[in-house]
């Protein structure tokens, strides 16, 4: 599994949104600052995540994004999933029902299962706002 800029700028969009989540809303433009991503390119992100429901948005002066839920309620799996589909390490076991002939005789699916189980384990137990925490340390450790 290799995770595509758009998945990576989502989850630093995300996690923007959650350190600076104050209820007032959040320009792109602002956000593009502080995490030296493209404002077009974080258009098209945050409109992504405004259809699937992460993210509102309001127009006009003052408007701008917000979380939509409290950021224990997202999890970095909802999010990568969201921009990146499924995040199996090989087609043979994205779906439910495998559709492979060899599925049954193949002796490497298990390795697969193990790493995509591994993966999921991984990113839907860590949460947004495990994130803020983990920035918020990472932020305090700076010697002046």
């Amino acid at each position: 599994m290799k995770v595509s800029t758009k998945g990576r700028y989502a989850l630093r969009l995300m996690l923007d949104l959650a350190m600076n989540n104050t209820g007032e809303n959040i320009s792109i433009k602002a956000v593009s600052a502080r995490q030296g991503i493209s404002t077009k390119y974080l258009e098209q992100i945050i409109s992504m995540l405004n259809r699937a429901g992460f993210v509102k948005s309001e127009r006009g002066s003052g408007g701008g994004y917000r979380l939509a839920k409290k950021p224990e309620d997202y999890t970095v799996g909802m999010i990568l999933r969201l921009t990146e589909g499924s995040l199996a390490p090989i087609a043979c076991i994205e779906e439910e029902e495998n559709q492979c002939p060899r599925f049954n005789q193949c002796a490497t699916v298990d390795v697969w299962k193990k790493i995509n189980n591994a993966i999921n384990n991984v990113v839907d137990n860590i949460t947004l706002a495990d994130l803020v925490e983990e920035q918020n340390s990472k932020s305090n450790n700076f010697i002046i």
